[in-house]
């Protein structure tokens, strides 16, 4: 039986966009099926001892700005470490996702697009007709989703979505999780492969 990721994520977190399309590969090179699960994080930081970047110490800041430096140079991934439009609100794009992934489509496109949107073309994420727009040109009908999306309905998935998560033991993103076991950040592919492969 093939085995299934579950993978927790924010869709404006930049370790998200460096590991996003390596999980996918690591997945097909072993035969796994990836459970695509956007949230927000401004839901599970309170529950789980994590602070939004503005608030956490300037120690902490400036060794999140050194590893934004290695590891996309590491991966050969274009990556703005200051863009524009960051922080910025990641529910709207997770609501998107989430309706997307509701109606039968594979989000895995979507999804890295709008973090590509974010990281390296300095897009706001936030803001809806910029959700359209890459919605649309994944072949998807960008203005149905935000009407889902941006409805009580679509809310109440996002409200699930971070409820599940926490449920998991998800406190940041990427957060994976395969037969139970949980790995925290792009930095863990690696062990995630072994997993699969049966090496952990």
């Amino acid at each position: 039986m093939p085995k299934r990721i579950t993978y927790y994520f924010s869709q404006v977190s930049p370790w998200t966009y460096l590991g996003h399309a390596r999980l996918g590969e690591i997945a097909a090179r072993h035969g796994a099926t990836i459970d695509y699960v956007p949230i927000t994080l401004s839901a599970v930081f309170p529950r789980t001892g994590g602070l939004p970047l503005p608030k956490r110490a300037p120690e902490r800041q400036a060794y999140r700005m050194a590893e934004l430096k290695r590891w996309p140079q590491q991966l050969g991934i274009p990556l703005n470490r200051q863009p524009k439009h960051f922080p910025t609100d990641d529910r709207p794009a997770a609501r998107l996702a989430l309706t997307a992934k509701a109606q039968g489509h594979d989000i895995a496109e979507l999804s890295l697009s709008i973090l590509r949107a974010c990281w390296a073309e300095e897009r706001d994420v936030a803001d809806l007709d910029t959700l359209r727009e890459i919605a649309d040109a994944c072949g998807l009908n960008g203005q149905a989703l935000l009407e889902e999306s941006e409805s009580d309905v679509g809310q109440q998935r996002l409200d699930e979505a971070c409820e599940r998560a926490v449920a998991a033991g998800c406190f940041g993103s990427p957060w994976y999780e395969i037969e139970g076991e949980p790995f925290w950040g792009q930095d863990r592919l690696e062990l995630v492969e072994k997993k699969l492969a049966g090496e952990l």
